[in-house]
């Protein structure tokens, strides 16, 4: 017993002597998606942005300018639904959700009637995700009613991409009924439309899309055009979802723009986190290093700035953050 006692005074000893800059570290999880997709780059680089590791040397002197203490780290997942229910189950901080998806579950509506998210924040609305409808190439379709009996890729389960999709597919009479559905990420749609295995899939995510440009560059490819009064039906089924264009050139092979709907991209966060290390994140999310950062990753990160982080989110109908709402007024956004 003494033994013990002893034992347990130098370890307070010990810990009163330690120096001040032994911090522990916070560990702050962000669902992403697919490695082949968008959201993973950009979580990754966000993770990086908002970081800066006990230890590590002060933003000042060249050091990470994130918030102190965080390590922050990007985890691949299935997407939107899951990450939005992680992130409502506390097993995620944090995720990227498509706004269509993260307004249905916070609200408990559509396929999540009965079942509201209500610890659902938004930090900031990221990027604009424009919906692929990726064909072999050569081939065409008319509209979404041409995909009776195919074989369709219609994303995979637990992702928002798939929850419009089956929506917009039962709007021209297509379903799991009368069409060969597989429910999988973008890199393997990618790979089972190269090989011959599907006729069509769908995927929503920013610009370039990793898979989609070595998939043009080596078996090619063709994206589908949706028609004005397509877009405007598409829109008119699922508001978040708007019209929009991919740029011709930004695939091999696919020379001419591409009209598709695209629907916002969202950071959000859980209720339970403290309005300070949200505060402090929102902040470090919108410094000059997460910037830099932003401009030299992937090609939508350009498009994520603090102008547009508020794009849409009061129409959407979730909560900004408390945290995030405070930086937001300091620096004159809201």
């Amino acid at each position: 017993m003494k033994l013990v006692k002893c034992l347990t005074g130098l370890a307070l000893a010990g810990a009163l002597a330690a120096p001040a800059f032994a911090q522990d570290p916070t560990f702050f999880r962000i669902g992403t998606g697919g490695a082949g997709g968008t959201y993973f780059p950009i979580g990754g680089t966000i993770a990086n942005g908002i970081s800066a590791p006990p230890g590590s040397r002060p933003c000042e002197e060249g050091g990470q300018c994130g918030v102190p203490g965080l390590i922050a780290i990007a985890q691949s997942t299935t997407a939107s639904v899951f990450n939005n229910a992680a992130v409502q189950n506390g097993e995620l901080e944090a995720g990227l959700a498509a706004a269509d998806v993260t307004r249905s579950m916070y609200l408990g509506e559509g396929k999540f009637e009965g079942k509201p998210h209500p610890n659902l924040r938004i930090v900031a609305n990221l990027f604009p995700e424009d919906l692929h409808l990726v064909l072999p190439a050569g081939e065409t379709i008319n509209d979404l009613s041409d995909l009776e009996g195919k074989r369709v890729g219609i994303a995979q389960a637990g992702s928002g991409t798939q929850v419009a999709v089956l929506q917009m597919l039962e709007a021209w009479g297509v379903n799991r009924d009368n069409m060969d559905e597989a429910e999988l990420n973008n890199s393997q749609s990618a790979e089972r439309l190269a090989d011959g295995q599907l006729d069509a899939y769908f995927y929503a995510a920013g610009w370039p899309v990793a898979a989609m440009v070595q998939l043009s560059s080596t078996k090619g490819m063709n994206l589908h055009s949706f028609s004005d009064e397509d877009l405007a039906k598409i829109n008119e089924i699922i508001p978040a979802y708007i019209p929009s264009a991919i740029p011709g050139g930004v695939y091999e092979g696919v020379d001419a723009d591409t009209k598709t709907p695209a629907v916002s991209a969202m950071l959000v966060v859980s209720s339970d986190l403290s309005e300070d290390l949200v505060y402090q994140l929102t902040k470090a999310l919108w410094n000059d290093n997460t910037r830099k950062l932003l401009d030299n990753g992937h090609a939508k990160g350009k498009q994520i700035t603090p102008d547009t982080a508020l794009d849409g989110v009061e129409a959407l109908g979730v909560p900004l953050h408390p945290g995030a709402e405070k930086f937001y007024k300091e620096a004159g956004l809201l």
